[in-house]
């Protein structure tokens, strides 16, 4: 299933695709350019989302090591 979208592009970027492209290519070209965006957003998503786990669970190592250590302290 596709849907038609209407975008709007500055007039040296079309010429440009029209010529490199070619005038019936340009729908696909742009869709495999969308897809491969969108897998790259994902990526980088996905690393965010890791990188913040490991800061999550170094910040609860250094509380719990912390509170450890004011235990041993207290005694």
């Amino acid at each position: 299933m596709t849907r038609t979208l209407s975008i709007a592009i500055k007039e040296n970027t079309y010429q440009e695709l029209k010529q490199k492209i070619g005038l019936g290519k340009i729908s696909s070209f742009v869709n495999q350019a969308v897809e491969k965006g969108l897998s790259e957003l994902a990526q980088e998503e996905k690393k965010k989302k890791e990188k913040l786990r490991h800061q999550l669970i170094a910040a609860h190592k250094r509380v719990a090591k912390n509170q450890k250590l004011k235990k041993e302290l207290a005694i």
